[in-house]
């Protein structure tokens, strides 16, 4: 090689490594990237965090069915139980964190610095800066979210009996398992970036969105034991075996006693009555009634709810949408 070569080759810029995302999106990576990746990161290492413990907790509640084993129940809570309650607090609090730490910031720090002008002034319209925003946060949200939520369910299926003695529908499985954590954090995710879009302060945003999340879980609470009628069980009054008729895995949501034709009152009916039996025969009752969710229902009402919080997830990223357009920034 001439020497003229070699010093064309010395002063020419550097090859810089393509990137993979460019413009706005490449934008929108760089000023949220910390909180991308540690969703991503945490996604990866719980995910793979349970699919680790699924081969260990299989083999150990097949071992513990064997004759002369301990039993699966108390093999389970001394190995188990801790882990999968601290996976169940994590999973809980998940949709809050990202609607605190991803949705409140997202359009509220360009406001309160003054960048949402500045972008929106430029080349790039407002709907294309909203979009590409929301767009990127949601499509991070969903494959974290989804991944944790698919790993949980698959560790959670065979000990499904024992996590807190089978109650999938009030000790908060049923909304840390299937499509419930996605719904849950997209919907947490566009409340939080409805909220700061509306306040422009991050702080106040984050502070605010907490509370929307801590309400909106109460509020479900009422939601959730209406997402499918309950099933029902009689059996004679007085009969102390009659719930052990109750299919396996099914979740008991009342208890009443009943009349022969059906006429319903409060399970302590009578119970305070100087001559209880002779109160009973007064009224009628001869029966247990019991109300209960089988463990067949729970799909199907996960997906309806997840149906209900996706709908009001879309609702709020129309109204999002809508403001952008309409006030200024």
């Amino acid at each position: 090689m001439s020497a003229t070569a070699q010093a064309e080759q010395r002063t020419a810029p550097a090859k810089r490594r393509p990137r993979v995302l460019r413009g706005l999106p490449w934008l929108v990576w760089r000023q949220h990237r910390t909180a991308f990746w540690i969703g991503i990161a945490m996604a990866v290492v719980g995910s793979a965090v349970m699919i680790y413990q699924r081969a260990g907790l299989t083999d150990l509640l097949h071992h513990a069915a064997q004759p002369g084993k301990e039993g699966a129940d108390q093999a389970f809570r001394t190995h188990y139980d801790p882990f999968f309650q601290d996976a169940s607090d994590f999973l809980q609090s998940l949709p809050a964190l990202i609607g605190v730490f991803l949705g409140a910031p997202l359009v509220a720090a360009d406001r309160e610095r003054g960048t949402a002008r500045l972008v929106t002034t430029q080349s790039t319209g407002r709907n294309r800066w909203i979009a590409t925003k929301l767009g990127m946060a949601a499509a991070v949200t969903l494959v974290c979210t989804a991944a944790l939520a698919a790993a949980f369910t698959w560790l959670w299926e065979p000990a499904h009996l024992l996590l807190f003695g089978g109650d999938w529908l009030g000790a908060g499985v049923f909304d840390i398992t299937g499509p419930m954590p996605v719904a849950f954090s997209l919907l947490m995710l566009v409340t939080g970036v409805a909220i700061g879009m509306l306040l422009r302060r991050v702080v106040t945003a984050m502070a605010v969105t907490l509370v929307a999340g801590f309400a909106a879980q109460v509020a479900w609470d009422y939601v959730r034991p209406m997402l499918a009628t309950p099933r029902v069980l009689t059996y004679p009054y007085g009969d102390d075996h009659g719930i052990d008729q109750l299919p396996q895995g099914a979740v008991q949501v009342d208890n009443w006693i009943s009349t022969a034709d059906g006429k319903l009152y409060g399970f302590g009916t009578c119970v305070n009555d100087a001559h209880p039996d002779a109160c009973r025969a007064k009224l009628g009752i001869v029966n247990n009634y019991v109300e209960y969710f089988g463990y067949d229902q729970m799909r199907g009402m996960q997906w309806l709810g997840a149906g209900i919080l996706l709908a009001l997830a879309a609702a709020i990223t129309v109204f999002v949408l809508w403001w952008v357009r309409r006030r200024p920034m």
